[in-house]
């Protein structure tokens, strides 16, 4: 793309422009671990002593970047978003909510490892086999916490509000025995993050406080577009305390601050609310922090949830329960009328079994919200019909810093591409990669810092956190944002030189994260993990572009019973979650029919179509 034609396509698009840094691999970690009382005598110490504080703030690395005067001259960007108007003639309108059903690009009924879609509920419904009823009448005794035996599936739930999941499940039921559905959505179940409002809920962002503070709010943009589908919200999933796991591990050279995180890390571990399942190694976390949306999709109770991603934590998750998750364009999906928090790196985003699914989920999330001032501005998402440049980039010293299980499943899906859908990779660098991620997390602790959050409501490690983070300055802020902008700049000249590029990373440069012996209800301070954890996926958040998961194959675990599966990313231009889509219709056959075995579905996996129709018909003869 030239830069004539990205300035016509694009409100506030960089100017392509490339920067030598040289690649730099993070100094190894040796972190030391805290954990229960120690822990607490030593937040005590942090956050009674701003010294201390400070100390850990330099050992934390924000303080390195001060060193960059080569970026003086660069403007900050503190905002990431960048906007595609044009209408483009590769693509075609189409009505993703009321589209045949039939054109929908599921996976055939015999493929391996075949997770139930939209389109298996649909048919249910429109046969008569089953109604919404039905299905919610089996959900809710997996998922409801308030009661007296829980399943273990519930752990992935803060709250389920029944008569409001009882009351759509009717109304959808009599709109399909009218024959008079909303459209591919109705009567299909789904979950929604604990971060976002819904009517009748409160909202504790993984805490033990409800921060609506009693009031009722009005159910936000994304989750509204998806109910008035005819969609039904079982509930809201639990996540990390306040996300904040994704900020602890986005700092490379963290020293002392990373052993302080006990329930913070992006493995999805909660001790106010429980740590969800991982369906497929119950001895593995299910990721965070995104948890309980990941766990609930992996296990297959609903084809789709809603969650965030500040740092990963769609993808991360996803990655860990074998799923599809899309990082959306930076400002494309509206939470309003909701303030969102990290306002410059956070958005919201689809984890999904399938593609076909992500594709549904995602058009109907990312409809304008007109009275939001980024999401009003974006063109409505569109098919791709027009044949597209099939380039990948690779940065190979930073792919190579995974573990070499994980890249032999990235390379054997790679080839695959390569070789059966006519991709051609090119080696790329990036710069600034140590930097920015310790850009990355300064930002968006600054941007939590703002909203003045009360410390002492929240657990030990998250006071230490924000405590730290409090020493940084606008000085500190203001390098972070020209790091930003370099990086963006940079991207440009790369999606300006190779039109269509997407570029690829594994997820995780781990393949899984293993629950140790205690961490389930007293938390885990793995600091080495986590910042390896965090490898790939704050780029982008940081530069605002879509990222696109794709679980690309499995491993044995180390412990437990269970493979664990493994995944690959792929960036896009601002703007294209359209290419990112087909992207990842290709990596889905890779798993379907390229993989030896195919796609696995976990032990955990709940037949819920076949589990309501039993229930249905034991209920008929009782």
């Amino acid at each position: 793309m030239s830069d004539q034609h990205a300035r016509a396509s694009f409100l506030q698009y960089p100017s392509a422009q490339a920067y030598d840094k040289p690649y730099k691999a993070p100094e190894p970690y040796n972190n030391p671990t805290v954990k229960g009382y120690t822990l607490h005598c030593l937040t005590n110490l942090v956050t009674g002593l701003p010294l201390v504080s400070h100390i850990l703030w330099k050992n934390a690395g924000f303080g390195s970047l001060r060193a960059l005067t080569e970026l003086n001259d660069v403007e900050p960007r503190y905002d990431p978003t960048v906007t595609p108007l044009a209408e483009e003639k590769t693509s075609s309108p189409l009505n993703y909510t009321k589209v045949d059903i039939s054109t929908l690009r599921t996976l055939p009924q015999d493929a391996p490892g075949r997770f139930y879609s939209i389109a298996d509920y649909h048919e249910a419904y429109r046969s008569g086999r089953l109604t919404p009823r039905d299905v919610v009448a089996f959900l809710l005794p997996l998922i409801r916490r308030d009661v007296e035996k829980r399943s273990p599936y519930s752990a992935a739930f803060v709250d389920s509000k029944v008569e409001l999941i009882r009351e759509a499940a009717e109304a959808s039921t009599k709109r399909w025995q009218e024959g008079k559905p909303l459209g591919v959505l109705d009567g299909i179940p789904f979950t929604a993050k604990d971060e976002v409002d819904v009517k009748g809920y409160k909202r504790y962002v993984g805490t033990k406080h409800d921060y609506t503070e009693g009031k009722e709010v009005e159910t936000s943009w994304c989750v509204r577009k998806v109910e008035e589908e005819g969609g039904i919200m079982i509930g809201k999933n639990n996540m990390h305390e306040m996300g904040m796991g994704k900020l602890l591990s986005a700092l490379k050279s963290f020293t002392n601050l990373t052993s302080l995180t006990s329930p913070t890390d992006t493995n999805g571990n909660n001790c106010n609310w429980g740590t969800p399942l991982n369906p497929y190694n119950s001895s593995y976390y299910p990721g965070g922090s995104s948890s309980g949306g990941a766990s609930t999709v992996g296990s297959g109770l609903v084809p789709f949830a809603l969650g965030s991603d500040g740092g990963g934590s769609v993808r991360i998750p996803s990655n860990y329960c074998g799923l599809y998750g899309l990082k959306t364009s930076h400002g494309r999906v509206s939470i309003s009328p909701l303030p969102r928090s990290g306002n410059s790196v956070v958005i919201n985003g689809p984890l999904t079994s399938n593609m076909a699914d992500l594709e549904i989920y995602y058009r109907v999330l990312a409809q304008p919200d007109p009275t939001h001032h980024q999401s009003q501005l974006f063109a409505p998402p569109k098919r791709i019909t027009a044949p597209r440049n099939k380039v990948l980039g690779i940065c190979k010293p930073w792919f190579d810093r995974a573990v070499p299980a994980v890249q032999e499943a990235c390379q054997a899906a790679l080839q695959y591409l390569t070789t059966e859908h006519g991709y051609t990779t090119v080696d790329i660098h990036i710069p600034y990669l140590t930097e920015g991620q310790t850009a990355h997390a300064l930002t968006i602790l600054s941007e939590v810092l703002a909203e003045q959050p009360d410390l002492s409501i929240l657990t030990d490690p998250n006071r230490v956190l924000l405590k730290v983070a409090q020493s940084s300055t606008a000085f500190d802020y203001i390098i972070a944002q020209r790091v930003r902008h370099a990086i963006m700049q940079h991207l440009a000249h790369l999606f300006t030189q190779h039109p269509g590029l997407i570029i690829i990373t594994p997820t995780t440069p781990n393949a899984g994260w293993p629950i140790g012996d205690g961490e389930a209800s007293y938390g885990v301070t793995d600091g080495n993990m986590q910042v390896f954890n965090m490898e790939y996926v704050w780029l982008a958040n940081f530069t605002g572009v879509p990222c696109l998961q794709v679980p690309v194959g499995y491993v044995d675990g180390v412990k437990g019973k269970g493979k664990v599966p493994i995944g690959m990313m792929g960036h896009g231009e601002w703007g294209s979650e359209d290419e990112l889509i087909e992207f990842g219709f290709d990596a889905e056959e890779w798993l379907t029919k390229g993989y030896s075995g195919g796609k696995l579905r976990p032990e955990a996996w709940v037949d819920v179509l076949e589990g309501s129709e039993k229930a249905k018909t034991a209920e008929n003869a009782s």
